[in-house]
């Protein structure tokens, strides 16, 4: 499902409520734990017909106490400027960002006036877990060290600052890769890496600190909620709770953590909203997968069509292409036991697992039934991939994740330097992504401060705009290629382009995903995904359960890709 982040809020930033029900002698399992936003609040509106076949680790929380678990880019950035001795001037000035909690405002503040925060970018986005590059660049420009090695590493981009700061870290000891040629850029940092880091950074370079750095999680108030809105049957909610305590028989069968998720469960599941969850640690893990850079698993991409679990393609280098998974295979078990019958998220998961690990998947191709094993490998998830057709740029996004956010303003800029004769927007079963990046696509294609979308919240309405000018010279022609497995964010685009008549939409009718999700992570590693907003195409045209209609309507056929042959022919 596409998703939708933003780092600000009408209003500013919001409370949650949250409690803790307790008894002298038994304590309730609340559905609510003290929380924190993923981002400050992330927007989603992924569409649930896709799920890559991935996991890696991701834990919530912010904390540093517990050595596992991520850490926040503000949280990591105060840490920084205290063990590093950053103080800002007394003198006072505006701050150039919005939307910063008072109790990160001294951190920022000395930040910006060492001039230490270009790797955060222009919105900072402090409630977002930090990465190891993004992390090390922090320290290097605070401590102003260089190097003048190259790196090795194959997913640091060379010639880039994100490469000058992981030679530093490495030569100078801080941080370790986490293999020889492979830094782990993208990777969320620890609580244990972000303390060697600011540990053997403040010892290497500045006077030398007691102990380790003290590093505490803030968490950020959030106004505007109503704390007084109690539990229906609160009152025989816990009763019932107690009475299990103290006669059920099988005492040993209560299980405390599975009462309070299947209690949650139950409650999001009453407002019977498809894609309004509450998803458990693991489920919450795999869902960020989705946006993560890197992930270990087979590198399918998949969907159910017809109650079958069916892959749509394998990604290009991954471990199930290399074991002859093709478009179209029916996957009817994993490891001898059937999948049939499963919940689409719990059939994936099946597959999921560690690098390194055996998983063998019976497959059912044009009637035929195998198994083929396939060893899961660290897989670096494509989301860019631009090809030529004479002067004709392809540019396919499989989704709309941090790589097309933070690069594909570069590629096509790029692609403008080589004077196209017109470009094909691919998003053909690309189920979408983040907002942020939605919006530095149709960037590209359209001046500053157009309107992208229409966003009807419960009581608000806002405009979606696009923030950046155009790579893309307005001249170039162009048509974007959609599917019924394009939704969401990649309807946005594909939506807002046709309205504005910048682009002729060739394909068949898109998803129909129209609706946007808020996703609040808990820190205990679940979240809540919960539906807050519908969005309309930029005059006005409702896309939930309608989907976009191209202009040009073209299926496959025959193997052959005659939407894409209709594409150079509408360009010619």
């Amino acid at each position: 499902m596409p998703c939708h982040e933003r780092s600000e809020w009408q209003g500013g930033v919001r409370e949650l409520p949250f409690s803790f029900l307790a008894d002298d002698q038994h304590v309730l399992p609340s559905a609510c734990f003290p929380v924190r936003f993923f981002d400050c609040l992330r927007r989603l509106t992924w569409s649930s017909a896709t799920i890559l076949l991935f996991a890696i680790p991701v834990v919530a929380d912010a904390a540093l106490s517990e050595s596992a678990k991520t850490v926040s880019r503000g949280d990591f950035l105060c840490a920084a400027t205290k063990e590093l001795g950053l103080e800002a001037s007394k003198q006072t000035s505006t701050l150039p960002y919005s939307d910063i909690p008072s109790d990160f405002e001294p951190c920022v503040r000395a930040a910006h006036q060492h001039r230490a925060l270009s790797a955060l970018g222009a919105e900072l986005k402090l409630s977002i877990v930090i990465t190891r590059i993004e992390a090390v660049r922090l320290v290097t420009d605070m401590t102003r060290v260089t190097s003048a090695q190259r790196s090795s590493f194959r997913d640091v981009r060379r010639g880039t600052l994100e490469e000058k700061a992981a030679s530093v870290a490495v030569q100078q000891g801080w941080l370790e890769p986490l293999r020889t040629n492979y830094f782990g850029a993208t990777r969320a940092i620890t609580g244990a890496d972000a303390v060697n880091l600011l540990s053997n950074a403040a010892g290497g370079t500045l006077s030398p600190t007691n102990g380790s750095p003290k590093i505490q999680t803030i968490r950020i108030p959030l106004q505007g909620r109503s704390k007084t809105r109690a539990l229906p049957k609160s009152d025989i909610l816990e009763t019932v709770w107690e009475i299990l305590n103290d006669d059920y028989l099988h005492a040993t069968n209560i299980d405390e953590e599975e009462a309070a998720y299947r209690a949650i469960e139950a409650i999001v599941d009453s407002v019977n909203d498809p894609y309004s969850k509450f998803l458990r640690p693991q489920k919450s893990q795999d869902f960020q997968t989705q946006i993560s850079g890197e992930v270990s698993g087979i590198g399918a991409q998949v969907e159910e069509k017809d109650g079958v679990l069916t892959v749509v393609t394998p990604l290009r280098g991954s471990p199930a292409e290399a074991a002859g998974l093709k478009p179209g295979d029916q996957i009817l078990a994993v490891d001898g036991q059937s999948i049939a019958g499963l919940d689409f998220s719990d059939a994936v998961g099946k597959i999921r697992g560690k690098e390194g690990t055996k998983v063998t998947v019976r497959i059912r191709r044009f009637g035929n039934e195998f198994d083929i094993t396939i060893v899961r490998a660290l897989v670096r998830v494509p989301e860019i991939e631009i090809t030529w057709q004479g002067k004709v740029a392809i540019v396919k996004l499989m989704q709309f994740g941090r790589r097309t956010e933070t690069d594909l303003r570069n590629e096509l800029a790029t692609v403008q330097s080589k004077n196209p004769g017109g470009v094909v927007l691919d998003l053909r079963n690309n189920p979408g992504g983040l907002l942020t990046a939605a919006e530095v696509v149709l960037s590209n294609f359209l001046t500053e401060g157009t309107s992208i979308a229409v966003i009807k919240e419960r009581n608000n309405q806002r405009y979606e705009k696009t923030l950046h000018g155009p790579t893309i010279q307005l001249t170039v022609p162009m048509v974007v290629l959609v599917n019924n497995g394009s939704a969401s964010a990649a309807e946005i685009v594909a939506g807002a382009l046709q309205d504005h008549k910048r682009a002729t939409i060739v394909g068949e009718k898109t998803f129909g995903k129209g609706t946007v999700q808020e996703v609040l992570l808990f820190n205990d590693g679940s979240s809540l995904k919960l539906t807050v907003a519908e969005w309309l195409t930029p005059h006005g045209r409702h896309i939930n359960e309608v989907g976009v209609v191209p202009d040009v309507v073209v299926g496959t056929a025959d193997g052959r890709d005659e939407p894409l042959l209709k594409a150079l022919e509408v360009l010619r």
